[in-house]
């Protein structure tokens, strides 16, 4: 598997994602409901661009460049659900001997309520039903993504939309992963000293090896980035908040609209021994905060 490009990313390949930029917040949404965290569908699209980045050669036909993006992305995210342990759930979904029970496809108006309850399905029914009813690909399309056959993908399709008609029309709630105090005492400093600009003092709260990763531009050593200085120099008014995506806690950017507050971009801090020891920071990704409007 080809490694993500270390350090500042070079210009043919920030080239290449304008070349994709009109497919990305699909590729996103994909990502993110068969995850369940949008950012983590965010991470997994980014490893899908660069793959396809490495293996541009391969691809035939230029008309084909949307459906062979979405099938590295879904075999991105599956490798991810397996490396969560779900192999076993993985595994069954993949059986298409089960009885079928007949179900009826979503209507327009049903998408982002499947978008939202999507996520109760194994694997292989998630993915064939966004695939087929949200993203409007046909049976043999969708096969030639997931892998499966014709017959495969009518199955994985019943079963799924069977069991999407049998959860109440609502989630039952975000999940939630609280902050133990240290950490979150940690964060609102971080937070503070960010707030006030004092860049030598939240270098302080970070190690001394610690990653930074900037969508689209950056991924390396935090000390080999000149990243406090971009928002230092930004012309806009901004701050910086503690909030949540998907239950997980999370900081906000926001900058003054006029005379309210808009959040623009979340940054995933990960602490590890009561010190920051990696940040990523998704400025470049508005369809994050955008999917979020959409399906909360």
């Amino acid at each position: 598997m080809p490694e993500r490009p270390i350090g500042l990313f070079d210009a043919r390949y920030r080239a290449f994602l304008e070349t994709v930029s009109d497919t990305r917040a699909q590729l996103h949404r994909y990502c993110a409901r068969m995850t369940g965290s949008r950012l983590d569908g965010e991470d997994l699209m980014q490893e899908t661009l660069f793959e396809a980045y490495t293996k541009i050669e391969t691809l035939d036909d230029a008309h084909r460049l949307k459906p062979w993006l979405f099938r590295i992305a879904h075999n991105r995210c599956i490798d991810f659900l397996r490396r969560r342990n779900a192999r076993e759930r993985a595994e069954s979904a993949y059986s298409d001997d089960i009885g079928v029970v007949a179900a009826e496809p979503a209507t327009t108006d049903a998408h982002r309520a499947i978008e939202r309850l999507v996520g109760h399905l194994p694997p292989k029914e998630r993915a064939c039903v966004l695939l087929k009813d949200v993203f409007d690909y046909s049976l043999e399309e969708t096969a030639e993504l997931v892998d499966s056959t014709v017959g495969g993908v009518k199955s994985a399709l019943s079963r799924g939309r069977a069991k999407l008609a049998g959860l109440p029309a609502e989630p039952t709630g975000e999940p939630n992963h609280p902050l133990d105090p240290d950490t979150a005492q940690l964060l609102q400093r971080y937070v503070d000293l960010f707030n006030r600009h004092d860049w030598d003092g939240v270098r302080g709260l970070t190690s001394a090896d610690a990653r930074l990763r900037v969508a689209d531009c950056f991924d390396g050593l935090l000390t080999n980035s000149i990243y406090f200085a971009e928002y230092e120099r930004n012309p806009e008014r901004w701050t910086m908040e503690l909030g949540a995506i998907d239950g997980e806690p999370v900081l906000f950017v926001l900058f003054q609209r006029g005379d309210r507050w808009e959040v623009a971009w979340p940054v995933r801090v990960h602490v590890a021994g009561r010190v920051i020891d990696r940040i990523e920071d998704y400025y470049a990704c508005p369809w994050i905060i955008g999917d979020a409007s959409e399906s909360d």
